[in-house]
C-alpha cells in the first residue's frame, strides 16, 4: 500500500507513465530554491556567456544567446546539489521524495539534477525525445521528478507528454548518423496528435518515468518558466553509459539502503552521447 499517494494515483503513473501532483514541497523548502535561483540569476549578470564547471568541465551555468547583465538570460544550471543545501534537502527529505518511493520503491538513488529557466519570448523549444535514450540503466525503473518552481500555465511552454509511451519503444535519437537528441520526424508526427500539458501552481511535481514521449514549445508568458529536474532510479538500476550531468552526489542514496544488487530487463538501444556543451545546443546543433 502507498504511504502518501493513493492507489489511484499510483494506477495512474503507471498507466500514463506520468503523474502530476501538487504540493510535494513545503512553503519554506519552495521559497529557498527560489531564492537561491534569484542568487545565481544575478550572478549571472557579470558573465557574457557560460560559466562555471562541473565535474567534466563544460559550463555550470549555460545562459542563452542575448544575455547580458540589463537583461540576464540564465537558462540551465547544471547540478545544483553541489552548490545549494536547500536542493539537496528537497532530494533527502521533502514529500517528493516519499512520493516516488511509493512509485518505483522504498530504495532510491541519484542520478543527475539540473534546473531549467526557459525565458518569455525566448526561442528555447525541447524536441520531442526520451530521457532513457540519454541515460540507459540496467533496467527502467527511472524518472524524472520536475518540480514546479512557479506557477506553470499552458502559456509558459510547459512539459508536453505522450500517454501510454513508456509501454512502447526506446526510439532511435540518432539521426542522419548524429545523435540529435530527438526521434525522428515521423514518431515527432505522432506525438503533437497524442500530447498532453502537465500544469500545475507552484510547489507541484510531476514524475515522468524515464520512457515517455516529452517536449515543450516555446515560453510566450511574461516570466520564466522554472523546474528543478532530478533524474532518480531504484537504487538497484545501474547506468550503462556516462552520465551527461556528473556530479559529486551521482549514485547518492536519497532514501532506503543501498541493496547490493543489481536488477536488469532486456532492451537494446545505441548509445548516447554526451553533448560538448549543453543539451540544448545538442538539438538546436542537430
Amino acid at each position: 500500500m502507498p504511504d502518501v499517494l493513493c492507489e489511484k494515483q499510483v494506477s495512474e503513473f503507471w498507466d500514463a507513465g506520468y503523474l502530476t501532483v501538487a504540493d510535494a514541497v513545503s512553503g519554506d523548502q519552495l521559497a529557498a530554491l527560489n531564492a537561491d535561483l534569484e542568487g545565481w540569476i544575478d550572478e549571472s549578470r557579470s558573465h557574457d556567456g557560460p560559466y562555471g564547471k562541473t565535474l567534466d568541465d563544460r559550463p555550470r551555468f549555460d545562459v542563452q544567446p542575448g544575455h547580458s547583465a540589463e537583461n540576464p538570460a540564465l537558462r540551465r544550471v547544471q547540478s545544483p546539489t553541489e552548490l545549494s543545501g536547500a536542493y539537496l534537502d528537497v532530494l533527502t527529505g521533502s514529500r517528493m521524495i516519499e512520493m516516488l518511493a511509493d512509485l518505483i520503491g522504498p530504495n532510491l538513488r541519484l542520478h543527475h539534477s539540473k534546473i531549467n529557466c526557459k525565458l518569455p519570448n525566448s526561442a528555447t523549444v525541447v524536441e520531442w525525445h526520451q530521457d532513457f535514450a540519454f541515460d540507459p540503466h540496467t533496467n527502467d525503473d527511472s524518472v524524472a521528478c520536475l518540480l514546479f518552481l512557479d506557477d506553470i500555465t499552458s502559456a509558459h511552454g510547459p512539459l508536453r507528454t505522450v500517454p501510454g509511451s513508456h509501454k512502447g519503444p526506446i526510439y532511435s535519437h540518432w539521426q542522419g548518423g548524429r545523435f540529435t537528441g530527438a526521434v525522428d520526424d515521423e514518431v515527432s508526427e505522432m506525438c503533437e496528435r497524442e500530447a498532453e500539458e502537465n500544469t500545475g501552481p507552484a510547489g507541484t511535481v510531476c514524475f515522468m518515468h524515464s520512457r515517455v514521449l516529452h517536449a515543450s514549445g516555446e515560453n510566450n508568458a511574461t516570466r520564466s518558466r522554472n523546474l528543478f529536474i532530478s533524474q532518480i532510479v531504484a537504487a538497484d538500476a545501474i547506468p550503462l553509459s556516462p552520465n551527461h550531468i556528473p556530479s559529486k552526489h551521482e549514485g547518492m542514496i536519497l532514501r532506503g539502503v543501498e541493496p547490493q544488487r543489481i536488477r536488469s530487463m532486456d532492451f537494446d538501444i545505441p548509445m548516447p552521447e554526451i553533448p560538448e556543451t549543453t543539451f540544448f545546443d545538442q538539438q538546436a546543433n542537430s
